[in-house]
């Protein structure tokens, strides 16, 4: 038995199946009899926050942190380093940004309310995209695992920009300038090339509470602390601080942050729910926006990118598989619910939970089409012949 269990933890679909389970998990108990003992262990306040708060304020900083790693790594020494390595993935993802806000907002323009949650649908979710392809296994050549997450890493990081702009409550001077100056104390750290990892992790936690009480979302801090760390050690031989950080954060978020966020925020009561509402504009915005609006706008933009010459496709794929990858980032799931909870909470409850309703709908349905299109077009085996690039690609997973 525990064999059967590290030999699950060591696939590459993993992490996308535990949150899967999450996800039912919490929405078998909020419509079980013991939906009000969920509900209060939700709200229980813990050192001055709900648990809930320190989840999703907490923990998915730690989240953020990670991504902030990652694309600090890739526009140094991966996938994104180059300007014709990044240009192809970047303009696919202004396209899965842009195409899927203007559905949402096409169905709740009229709603000055339910306008709010315009970039709900312009997530991806990294973990279970990736997830869904690994189930494919080797079929998947290397270089479209490495567009799906270069074009999910710069989705992100669009999502944070949006974050930090639209989705930031009344602000606090004191508190803002406090965290600017232990910003400018991690960039110090940085430029001294300091390669401890110790006095980051204390200034990024000082970094943290200063942003959260600052009005601005506290997992922004994370990102912030990401690319202040160093890549390189003091030697070229030295470990690097970036990457140990990464190889150590990377499980925690897999097998623990990401499936908990899930829990914690995919328990939705069905209790009121109408066939009208579930109809209505809000979650049909939503799903459209991810299982139509996702596609449409990745695919459209890299297909106008390679006809007037400004890309070319990655070696080894076509436009079918783009197309198919461009279907699976319509799986927001964790990034989409994050950015419910920011736009509506716990003032509009009602429209929160539809809208989580839509995000499921609209994720499920991504993945269930999106697997079954690679299944489709990609070969019946790959055989991986980039030795370097599959070992970038290896520890992704």
């Amino acid at each position: 038995m525990i064999r059967m269990i590290r030999s699950f933890f060591k696939t590459e679909a993993a992490g996308g199946v535990l949150l899967v389970m999450a996800a039912i998990a919490a929405m078998l108990i909020a419509n079980s009899p013991v939906n009000e003992l969920y509900q209060h262990a939700l709200h229980a306040y813990v050192f001055g926050m709900s648990l809930s708060h320190w989840v999703n304020d907490g923990l998915m900083a730690i989240f953020f942190l990670l991504i902030g790693l990652e694309v600090k790594r890739e526009l140094i020494e991966g996938s994104l380093k180059s300007k014709e390595q990044a240009l192809f993935p970047a303009i696919a993802a202004l396209g899965g940004m842009l195409a899927p806000a203007l559905v949402y907002t096409w169905f709740n323009s009229a709603d000055p309310t339910a306008s709010q949650g315009w970039a709900i649908p312009a997530a991806t979710d990294i973990a279970f995209a990736l997830g869904i392809m690994a189930l494919l296994g080797n079929r998947v050549p290397v270089s479209l695992k490495a567009f799906l997450l270069a074009l999910a890493i710069i989705d992100d990081l669009g999502v944070i920009i949006i974050i930090a702009l639209f989705y930031t409550s009344e602000l606090s001077s004191f508190a803002l300038a406090m965290g600017l100056l232990t910003a400018g104390g991690l960039y110090l750290l940085n430029r001294y090339k300091v390669t401890s990892l110790v006095p980051y992790l204390i200034l990024g936690a000082i970094l943290w509470f200063a942003v959260l009480q600052s009005g601005i979302h506290a997992t922004l801090a994370g990102v912030m602390i990401g690319f202040a760390i160093p890549l390189k050690g003091k030697q070229a031989t030295s470990p690097s601080p970036l990457k140990r950080l990464e190889h150590w954060l990377h499980p925690w978020s897999t097998f623990a942050i990401l499936p908990l966020f899930a829990f914690v925020n995919a328990g939705i009561s069905l209790e009121g729910i109408s066939l009208a509402g579930l109809t209505s504009t809000l979650p049909v915005g939503v799903a459209l926006g991810l299982f139509v609006g996702k596609p449409l706008g990745i695919f459209t933009f890299s297909w106008i990118s390679v006809k007037l010459g400004m890309t070319k496709l990655p070696e080894g794929i076509d436009t079918r598989h783009i197309f198919a990858v461009s279907v699976l980032c319509g799986i927001g799931f964790t990034m989409s619910i994050f950015i419910s909870s920011l736009a509506f909470g716990h003032a509009h409850l009602i429209l929160d939970n539809y809208a989580r309703l839509g995000i499921l709908i609209g994720s499920t349905a991504a993945a269930l089409a999106g697997y079954i299109m690679l299944r489709a077009t990609l070969p019946k085996k790959v055989l991986l012949d980039e030795p370097i690039l599959v070992k970038e690609i290896k520890a992704k997973f």
